[in-house]
């Protein structure tokens, strides 16, 4: 008779089954069209006209207060429109320090930023995606360039999580797991 813990014991091929699913699992091929995961969508406009180059990527803060970059600067032209990502409602509308800033509350607790972006439109103001919400000036860049910044719920994301422009992880094995005898 078996003891319990021989009984319990997996088979040579049981554990190959198992390895071989967990690798398959962890090397099969990305979807080129991913649902939204944890609240990211790639459905928002860019907020500038073609070509827009980032010329500062988004550096997330080691802390709430840490250094970093908190959104992305993209280049453009003095004087470009500047259009809504996604549908939502003025939420700040105003002069931040010496710079004129915009900010729009979207669905699913987001809120985007512009700066330095002059409008004329007021606080409740309802937008859809691609209005204009008003026009690029200078000041942020020794070039042109929209700073443009996604929080979550309060912190700070990667707009890019928005646009498309950050591709999906791809969770892959670190070691090969040896065979067991």
């Amino acid at each position: 008779m078996l003891s319990s813990f021989a009984a319990a014991r997996p088979t040579r091929l049981s554990r190959l089954v198992i390895l071989s699913v967990l690798l398959s699992a962890s090397v099969s091929p990305v979807p080129t069209v991913t649902p939204a995961a944890a609240g990211t969508t790639a459905s928002w406009a860019w907020p500038v006209p073609v070509p827009h180059p980032i010329e500062r990527p988004f550096i997330a803060p080691e802390s709430a207060y840490g250094a970093g970059h908190r959104g992305i600067d993209i280049s453009s032209t003095d004087e470009a429109v500047v259009t809504a990502p996604a549908d939502g409602v003025v939420y700040f509308a105003g002069v931040v320090v010496d710079r004129p800033v915009l900010s729009i509350a979207h669905a699913d607790g987001l809120v985007s930023s512009y700066e330095p972006v002059e409008s004329d439109l007021a606080q409740g103001t309802t937008v859809r995606r691609g209005d204009n919400v008003g026009h690029l000036l200078p000041g942020h860049c020794s070039s042109i360039c929209l700073h443009f910044g996604v929080r979550l719920y309060g912190q700070y994301v990667s707009p890019l999580n928005y646009l498309g422009g950050i591709p999906p992880s791809v969770l892959l094995p670190t070691r090969s797991l040896p065979l067991p005898p």
